[in-house]
């Protein structure tokens, strides 16, 4: 596959925010043509698919702001600066939902977002979990409900389960859940 790679000429970050940069690269594209890529650079993310005891899972209700509405969704967060992670899980599932596992499994990585950004999350299945209390960011509000894995895969399939990262690991559930999946 490397006849289709693009060689980087230049590169230079046209915006730096809290914690979201854009580069803009020259690259020289297999056809030897000259072009210009910008992209969004993302510190990475960790999901949890928290699934307690009954078979069901938590998950939360939380208000993104880029498209204006209440989602639903899997608890999820980005990473610390160098931060492993299954730290960053740990750390955002007892933030979000003030639950904490004692069984954490790394299912995968999915890299949302691959035309206009690197970002990648890593999914998690976390299991044994006790409640505590759960440990908001400032500014950071979110509603946590218990949901059935079918009333779950009839959400994603009824629309009303949009996010992706939420998508990917409903159905990563419904496969470990039906045993087709370890």
């Amino acid at each position: 596959m490397k006849h289709l790679e693009e060689k980087t000429l230049s590169s230079k970050q046209i915006f730096r925010g809290r914690y979201l940069k854009i580069e803009q690269d020259e690259v020289q594209a297999p056809d030897g043509k000259i072009y210009v890529r910008e992209y969004i650079l993302h510190p990475g993310a960790a999901m949890m698919i928290p699934l307690l005891p009954n078979g069901n899972v938590v998950m939360i209700h939380q208000y993104r702001h880029a498209v204006k509405q209440v989602f639903l969704e899997f608890p999820a967060g980005k990473r610390d600066h160098a931060e492993e992670t299954l730290l960053t899980a740990q750390r955002e599932l007892k933030e979000e939902t003030g639950y904490e596992a004692k069984e954490w499994k790394l299912l995968t990585t999915i890299h949302p977002v691959i035309g206009y950004s690197n970002e990648h999350i890593d999914l998690y299945l976390a299991k044994d979990l006790t409640l505590s209390q759960q440990q908001l960011d400032h500014g950071e509000f979110i509603e946590v409900i218990e949901v059935k894995p079918e009333d779950l895969m009839r959400y994603v399939r009824d629309g009303k389960v949009s996010d992706v990262k939420t998508q990917i690991g409903a159905f990563w559930l419904d496969k470990i859940l039906r045993g087709e999946w370890n």
